[in-house]
């Protein structure tokens, strides 16, 4: 059970929206806020409205698909009329998206909306661990929006006290800068939690934020050409390694890594550092979206039938890896495919016959009905015809939870200690403190707990090919392409991209029009 005593399950109002713009519902909130004075608000249910923020962007939506359906690692098809929503999918993948695609502004002000919340609460007198937190949120939120934008906006001191004064926007450096700083000033004042508690900010969550600041400097100041400073580089490893020498993580053990997304993760993981709190009855929320987005109509349960994965990235796994997709044996499995012993894979990439797991006899599609519910590697941009239903891989990484009804209980993951590990090794093979050999290893160790052979040497290629397996639809494909040099080349459904632009996403066109401190991007 998940209790946070610092965490109050009731919120004060509803999360504000729009919150890098003047809205009038951000004036009548303040309003709200000023006439029941400052003595009424509790910073603890201030905080939880911080916190629940962040899941709209990440669950599988918003800053989710600007990450993963702008890379080789997912595609979202127009299935006849379904999914086109006006093409602003397919613009994702293909990467011919504008400042007026509803992805720009609405992870914009999704990510804004956090950033003031969590500077709301430091308004009102929170206690030193509760500003940490809060503080810790605005960070995270920032860095997303500098690496999306390539900007920061700031809500805070005179913009949060009066929204007729715009947003401050940071540009990359002093961004950097601000990060760094805010994070090495609330260490001391987070929690040490371990995965047991990873759905509050803790001191361990703060220093993977650190190391992935470093780690993507050098992108964020020169996108085409980055430089990894070695100073920077060791930044990375020696953090990387006070989190390992915390004692509380370890790479989940063979036939374990599923538990990192369970309905129970917040009990079994081994990993996870920090996620994003769902519990049925109290607060969250969107979870299901990581079913509903890929799961077909006649799956248990059913779907929207729509996103995948591409062949060529599905290649990438070998038949032993268990990532790749197996039978998970959990609790939360209240279907026959778990009592009659069935055992069909019920986590990760499916692909070809599907089956029923309460008779364990195969599928059909809806329409055509007589078709069978096949999987196919193949899928267009565009789908129609036979396989207008059944085209693509889907990956499922987070086990369904069927022992309740309405909001399922799988935390969101957010950080966890195997990329801090893939993150160390990079810094090395990049020149930070150690050698490859230390990065092989750590990188081997983790192969070895998935079922596949060790790499006989570790290269800056197959590195990135392992945080594809290892963090795949995790929302780090996109920064992993472009710090590797790799985002505009081409690939299955997206040509080469001819302008470098695309490095960067457009300041949507609503913002730029109520804040004049922003600045469209070169070449939009």
């Amino acid at each position: 059970m998940k209790l946070r005593s610092l965490l109050y399950i009731t919120i004060v109002g509803s999360v504000v929206t729009g919150s890098l713009s003047c809205t009038k519902l951000n004036e009548e909130f303040k309003g709200e806020l000023q006439e029941g004075g400052a003595s009424n608000v509790e910073p603890g249910a201030l905080l939880t409205t911080a916190y629940t923020s962040l899941n709209t962007p990440y669950q599988q939506e918003q800053r989710w698909v600007m990450q993963e359906i702008s890379t080789d690692a997912a595609i979202a098809p127009t299935r006849g009329g379904d999914w086109d929503d006006n093409g602003m999918h397919r613009a994702i993948h293909l990467h011919s998206w504008n400042a007026d695609n509803g992805y720009m502004n609405n992870t914009f002000v999704s990510l804004g909306t956090a950033v003031y919340n969590a500077s709301n609460v430091l308004k009102y007198q929170p206690s030193a661990q509760l500003a940490a937190e809060a503080r810790f949120i605005r960070a995270l939120a920032m860095f997303d929006l500098l690496d999306l934008y390539g900007v920061a906006p700031l809500r805070d001191g005179a913009s949060i006290e009066d929204f007729r004064v715009p947003p401050e926007v940071l540009q990359p450096q002093a961004a950097i800068d601000y990060l760094v700083k805010e994070l090495n000033e609330i260490l001391a004042s987070l929690p040490l939690n371990g995965p047991t508690r990873a759905f509050e900010a803790n001191r361990n969550a703060a220093k993977v934020l650190l190391m992935k600041i470093y780690l993507n400097k050098g992108t964020f100041l020169n996108r085409q050409s980055p430089a990894f400073a070695k100073e920077d580089m060791d930044k990375v490893v020696s953090l990387a390694k006070e989190i390992t020498m915390s004692g509380l993580y370890s790479v989940s053990a063979t036939g374990k890594y599923f538990d990192n997304f369970a309905p129970d993760n917040d009990v079994k993981s081994t990993e996870n550092i920090f996620t994003l709190y769902n519990k049925n009855g109290e607060r969250g929320g969107a979870i299901d979206r990581t079913w509903n987005t890929v799961a077909h109509y006649n799956l248990n349960p059913g779907g929207w039938n729509g996103w995948c994965t591409l062949s060529d990235y599905y290649d990438k796994f070998t038949e032993t890896d268990e990532r790749r997709g197996i039978y998970y044996d959990y609790a939360a499995d209240t279907t026959s495919n778990k009592k009659k012993a069935f055992h069909r894979q019920n986590v990760g990439f499916f692909a070809g016959q599907q089956y029923n797991w309460s008779t364990n006899q195969p599928l059909m599609a809806r329409n055509p009905p007589n078709t069978p519910l096949v999987f196919t590697r193949e899928v267009t941009i565009r789908t129609s015809g036979a396989t207008l239903e059944t085209a693509g891989i889907r990956p499922m990484k987070y086990a369904f939870d069927y022992a309740v009804t309405g909001q399922r209980n799988n935390d969101w993951v957010v950080y966890r200690y195997s990329d801090v590990l893939l993150m160390e090794a990079e810094a090395m093979l990049r020149g930070g403190n150690g050698s490859a050999a230390e990065g092989l290893t750590m990188v081997n160790d983790i192969r070895d707990k998935r079922g596949v052979t060790a790499y006989t040497s570790l290269t800056l290629d197959n590195l990135l090919d392992e945080r594809a397996r290892e963090l795949y639809w995790e929302g780090w494909r996109r920064q992993d392409l472009i710090r590797f040099g790799k985002f505009l080349l081409a690939w299955q459904e997206k040509a080469a991209d001819p302008d470098p632009k695309t490095l960067v996403y457009p300041i949507p066109s609503q913002q730029i029009a109520v804040n004049p401190n922003l600045k469209q991007n070169t070449g939009y």
